[in-house]
């Protein structure tokens, strides 16, 4: 199944010059959704980890359905003040904007390997962040799975760049 087919581009959104890669189109398709997670799951083989973390929202959708999949705890790394208890904090650049994740202080105890699952990656700058907040809990970050990769965008290879392993299942030019 080429899941680019499932995948709808709007021209100027959220803004001016942004191109974006709507999932929704691909989670409606009850097998696109399934082969998706599926893929997850298959190239989830490749990293040794204990738990899985996702970004706020759209990480959601496919790193749950992975969490129970594979029976790991799930992280949630949300937007600022979504979370009700003691928490980690990082501001980081968007590519068309400002924004902070945060994360529960109990989520990730010393020494746990995370992975981390995203639907997209365009500059890097979310995911960057996800590794920030894990690693100031003194978690090790497992590695990275994206549904999608802005490739021109270059945000898989700042992450390689850094040493995180990395994995993505489509590849979009970002423009």
């Amino acid at each position: 199944m080429d899941l680019k087919e499932y995948i709808r581009s709007i021209p100027d959104y959220p803004k001016k010059g942004i191109l974006f890669r709507d999932i929704t189109t691909l989670i409606k398709n009850e097998k696109a959704f399934e082969e998706t997670v599926n893929q997850i799951i298959e190239r989830s083989k490749k990293f040794n980890f204990e738990k899985i973390a996702a970004i706020e929202s759209r990480g959601f959708v496919f790193a749950s359905a992975v969490s129970y999949m594979l029976k790991k705890p799930f992280i949630l790394l949300r937007k600022k003040n979504k979370l009700p208890a003691e928490r980690y904090s990082v501001d980081f650049e968007l590519e068309y904007g400002t924004a902070t994740i945060e994360m529960h202080k109990d989520s990730v105890s010393q020494n746990d390997k995370i992975l981390i699952i995203d639907d997209l990656i365009a500059t890097g700058g979310t995911a960057e962040a996800a590794a920030e907040i894990i690693e100031m809990a003194n978690g090790k970050v497992a590695g990275f799975i994206f549904v999608i990769n802005l490739f021109d965008l270059n945000g898989c290879d700042k992450l390689i760049k850094k040493n995180y392993k990395v994995e993505n299942l489509i590849n979009f030019p970002g423009h």
